[in-house]
């Protein structure tokens, strides 16, 4: 009876993360983070727990909010603006003449958009950049702006499969190197950088949220 009842739960557990998965890649992948939530996973994640709402992902749109109000068979509502605005795709620009090469954009960037090294100039790799703007608190010297692309065109399918590869890339890089337990300057450097960046965001939610 208990084999049972553990091949019964486990069974649940496939079909709820199968839904889970489905939700997700429904989402553009983008990690903005605007929504409310880390990622998209846990967006998704907490749609399937019926959550929250549908219309928290501005990347997407009316038509993104509207496709995942239908999967889930619930009310369709346009994109809650509180969340942002939808718009055509932005992509950051890096101003050259102001990098001073702190990394801290690169430690931001959810996607690994962003190259360069420490005290040396960075680059936005445009092909990479979901417009998540993550990059933009952090950045002590201002030096970034979200431009739009020249052609820019929806965020395809393939766009957002590959942005999901490289933030599920970077999870894991980052999770190996929490396991070393911060045995090195450098970990501790990152870690302390990371948590400065997770205030930065948590102040500028805050502020959005009072101007709304």
């Amino acid at each position: 009876m208990i084999r049972s009842e553990a091949v019964w739960t486990q069974y649940l557990d496939a079909l709820f993360n199968a839904h889970i998965e489905a939700i997700n890649a429904l989402l553009p992948q983008t990690q903005c983070r605007r929504c409310g939530f880390e990622a998209c996973r846990p967006y998704a994640e907490a749609l399937a727990r019926n959550e929250t709402l549908p219309n928290r992902c501005p990347p997407g749109g009316d038509e993104g909010a509207a496709r995942l109000a239908a999967f889930l068979n619930r009310p369709t509502t346009p994109v809650d603006r509180s969340c942002g605005e939808p718009g055509p795709l932005k992509v950051a620009r890096i101003r050259e003449v102001d990098c001073i090469g702190c990394t801290k954009c690169i430690l931001a960037c959810p996607v690994d958009a962003i190259s360069g090294a420490s005290r040396w100039m960075h680059a936005v790799i445009e092909s990479r950049c979901t417009g998540c703007e993550l990059c933009l608190p952090p950045c002590p010297t201002d030096c970034i702006e979200m431009v739009e692309v020249n052609n820019p065109s929806s965020w395809s399918s393939e766009q957002a499969d590959a942005a999901r590869s490289r933030y599920e890339a970077r999870a894991r890089r980052l999770n190996k190197a929490q396991a070393r337990s911060l045995e090195t300057p450098e970990d501790r450097r990152r870690a302390l950088v990371a948590q400065a960046l997770e205030r930065a965001t948590q102040r500028r939610e805050s502020a959005r949220k009072a101007s709304a």
